[in-house]
């Protein structure tokens, strides 16, 4: 017979580990999954999950009436923790593993860093030049894409830091590709302003949350669809604002000529 510290003791792996998914991207039906799956693998076969984009609600009728609640502030995008917690679920329901040990693994995979910034600085140069290229720009416009790109998302990186919300990173990032693609093209370093501007967007763009936000609302998470949706919309417009004060201010105050 369990005892209620152990079905506590479960309840908080299934918890943790839908926490930890939904902080870094994961659709809301693949985190309810996971947590049922835990919890039904150990006995417990009458636990019902309900996710939001911000909170976590799993409790079970038949289990003296305990509930837990996790309220989530921050979310990010990080598919490779969604992968490591899909992979201890995998491994944890076919085990014997103790609930002590279990969440020291699902602690070490919260805790883990993200691919480090230069990584993440380089990379995202490489998208933005490519997009450029791939949008009809050319091999100059390469190159300052690539830059404006990587500067961005260093600067986003670093406000990211302070802030409490994702999109006044946004807004500065792209403020900073309005600004630098301006720059660049007076000097010459880059020919088409267009195809710099769109390329260096482009990693900026939410696409991933968007997509997901269709999976949740297709597969019946009507509110976490619709909140996602519009949560992608809301950063689309953030990029929208962003470029929109630097050319404002670029045709007030120079008459927008090159």
């Amino acid at each position: 017979m369990m005892t209620i510290t152990e079905k506590k003791g479960i309840l908080r792996i299934a918890l943790y580990a839908g926490e930890i998914m939904l902080k870094n991207g994961a659709e809301i039906y693949r985190v309810e999954d996971t947590i049922i799956r835990i919890c039904t693998s150990k006995n417990l076969n009458h636990v019902n999950a309900f996710v939001t984009p911000t909170g976590i609600f799993v409790s079970d009728d038949r289990m003296d009436g305990i509930s837990f609640i996790k309220r989530i502030k921050n979310r990010s995008l990080n598919l490779h923790k969604v992968s490591m917690v899909n992979n201890f679920s995998r491994g944890y329901v076919n085990s014997t593993m103790g609930i002590s040990q279990a969440l020291t693994q699902l602690k070490k995979i919260d805790e883990s860093d993200k691919y480090p910034l230069p990584v993440r600085v380089f990379f995202t140069g490489v998208i933005g030049g490519f997009f450029s290229l791939m949008f009809g720009g050319q091999f100059l416009d390469f190159i300052s894409a690539s830059i404006i790109s990587m500067v961005s998302i260093f600067i986003a990186d670093q406000i990211d830091k302070i802030s409490d919300t994702s999109f006044f990173p946004t807004i500065i990032a792209s403020s900073t590709i309005g600004l630098l693609g301006i720059l660049f093209t007076l000097i010459g370093i880059g020919k088409s302003l267009d195809m710099i501007i769109v390329g260096s967007l482009m990693p900026l763009v939410p696409g991933v949350a968007f997509t997901n936000g269709l999976r949740d609302f297709i597969s019946g998470d009507l509110i976490a669809g619709l909140t996602k949706i519009f949560e992608a919309i809301f950063i689309a417009i953030c990029i929208a604002v962003g470029i929109g004060i630097v050319f404002q201010l670029w045709v007030s105050w120079f008459g927008g000529a090159f």
